[in-house]
């Protein structure tokens, strides 16, 4: 045997150039490896056929560098190369065939043959570690990797090619197949082909069309989607009010900031005029789209009870009546304020939502009368409470969004925080307040969790 010191130049790159083909493809596998095990990583989901990939990848292309005779000039006499060169064949298999198992190769009781695999790799990883490279060790690998491909490519026959996907990987992972069984027939005889890397390079290049293709088809979904959900927020903000009328009584505002482009929250003003106000505040369970529907439901609940609008209590009661059975489990939370400018009366009720507040001379008064929670219960009931409404007067009803706005240390804004800023702003104009308002809860909360809507009004008789 020729030692790494007695070689010549011409051998060396004689060497190189046997092995230059196997490195480039060792390299390739183990960049495709790594790629897709950060794009594994970036979308924050255990995906068994990604992973699996990434590690099956990285393993066989390490493997063909390790394999290389050059890697053994850089490291002559080590111990450790050794044993890892000997050791990685029983490691490679293992995400291959959980690979398999992912892809839907392997037979029932797929996950226990996988598992029983690995157990027999792994001792003979240890085996060859404790006792060396024994042929008894190669044989049994060779044996067991020739049984388990027969059975994937029968496997692989039996499968029914419903989609196009199905049929390009269906022949990238015979071609596979195949290329491996050459070389472990010929590893048992003695005999080293050295053709399943290319095989590799057949089942990756089909991997990579089929994943384009369909990250390409998923872009194309979520583009018409973005376009939709565009059109459905156009919509669901086309049934909020756009202002209160004006009024010489009665000024109101109202911010609305969903979570996402579509949300739960909902408001309407029931009856509007100089001398009387309906305001309607409410909060569906859940986010987005389902939510939104729901969301739309409750208008048409509100506004077909119209003629209840002077008695609070009624018209959460016929709401309640029309919504149940209709939302799919999902539950609504709503408070309603009617203002009287003629009696200088107030009359509120609410189906278990924040309660609503009062600022009266500087001070703060929170405002409840709770009843169940509204599509939950045919049987509720709801009570209205009853105070004088005074000039100068202002009331601020919210959804649970901006006093349940939490911050890293996951301490919640809170009913204290949003009275005492709302005390502070009492002078200020209605947009200022609701304003500061906002602010205040966006930079206390960690991330928006929650839709955000706030509904401000002041009786200013004039």
């Amino acid at each position: 045997m020729i030692q790494p010191n007695q070689l010549t130049a011409n051998q060396v790159i004689q060497i190189f150039r046997n092995e230059a083909v196997y490195l480039f493809l060792g390299a390739a596998f183990t960049t495709v490896g790594l790629v897709a095990a950060a794009f594994a990583l970036l979308r924050r989901r255990f995906e068994p056929l990604l992973i699996n990939f990434a590690l099956f990848a990285i393993l066989y292309g390490s493997r063909l560098w390790l394999k290389s005779p050059l890697l053994a000039l850089l490291f002559p006499g080590s111990i450790l190369l050794t044993a890892i060169r000997m050791g990685i064949n029983y490691v490679v298999p293992i995400p291959a065939f959980f690979f398999f198992l992912a892809v839907g190769f392997l037979p029932r009781f797929g996950k226990a043959i996988a598992i029983a695999l690995t157990v027999i790799f792994v001792a003979l990883l240890i085996g060859t570690l404790a006792f060396g490279n024994l042929y008894a060790f190669t044989l049994t690998n060779n044996i067991v990797i020739i049984a388990c491909l027969l059975v994937v490519l029968f496997r692989s026959m039996q499968r029914q090619a419903l989609t196009q996907d199905v049929r390009i990987i269906r022949i990238g992972l015979l071609i596979f197949v195949g290329f491996t069984l050459v070389d472990n027939i010929g590893d048992a005889f003695h005999h080293y082909p050295r053709v399943e890397a290319f095989g590799f390079v057949v089942l990756l290049s089909c991997l990579g069309y089929v994943t384009a293709r369909q990250t390409l088809h998923r872009e194309a979904q979520l583009g018409e989607i973005q376009k939709e959900l565009q059109v459905a927020k156009r919509i669901q903000l086309s049934i909020l009010p756009e202002s209160f009328p004006a009024s010489t009584s009665f000024k109101v505002t109202a911010r609305y900031i969903p979570m996402t482009a579509v949300a739960g929250d909902f408001y309407d003003f029931l009856c509007t005029g100089d001398h009387r106000a309906g305001l309607l505040i409410a909060d569906v369970s859940g986010h987005g789209v389902p939510a939104a529907l729901i969301a739309s439901m409750v208008k048409l609940a509100a506004t077909s009870q119209r003629d209840h609008a002077a008695d609070p209590a009624a018209l959460l009661t016929e709401m309640n009546l029309a919504l149940c059975g209709n939302t799919q489990q999902q539950f609504v939370t709503a408070a309603y304020v009617h203002l009287d400018a003629h009696t200088r009366e107030l009359r509120y009720s609410a189906a278990a939502h924040p309660p609503m507040l009062l600022v009266r001379n500087g001070q703060v008064t929170a405002i409840e009368e709770n009843g169940l929670m509204l599509a939950a219960f045919t049987f509720s009931t709801y009570t209205t409470a009853t105070l004088s409404l005074q000039p100068g007067d202002r009331l601020l009803l919210y959804t649970d969004g901006i006093i349940e706005a939490a911050n890293r240390a996951q301490e919640e804004f809170g009913q204290q925080r949003l009275q005492t800023l709302l005390q502070k702003t009492a002078n200020h104009p209605q947009s200022e307040t609701l304003d500061q308002i906002l602010n205040q809860v966006q930079t206390w909360a960690a991330s928006q969790e929650d839709d955000l809507t706030l509904l401000i009004c002041d009786y200013s008789p004039q």
